[in-house]
């Protein structure tokens, strides 16, 4: 599954097209290597994604092409969330 579905389906960010421009600035990282949104993503693969002053790692846990909101946890777990202190 494309790393911009993936995403969306799991509900870690809401729209594609935004899991698009993040994976496409250098953001996303699959397996500590730089993942563009078309990278395919497989069961095991540990994603880390840099949100503006939060950097999550999550790992993929299943593949679902559609999933209900209550069932969109099961996909990823959570294995760090680390939030950076913004410089004033």
């Amino acid at each position: 599954m494309r790393l911009d579905k993936f995403l969306k389906v799991s509900r870690i960010i809401k729209r594609r097209t935004v899991a698009k421009e993040i994976a496409d600035k250098g953001r996303i990282t699959i397996n500590d290597k730089v993942a563009k949104s078309s990278t395919d993503v497989v069961v095991g693969d540990d994603l880390t994604i840099q949100f503006g002053n939060k950097t999550l790692t999550v790992k993929v846990m299943a593949l679902k092409e559609t999933t209900k909101k209550a069932e969109s946890i099961d996909l990823y777990e959570v294995v760090s969330e680390v939030y950076t202190e913004e410089s004033r």
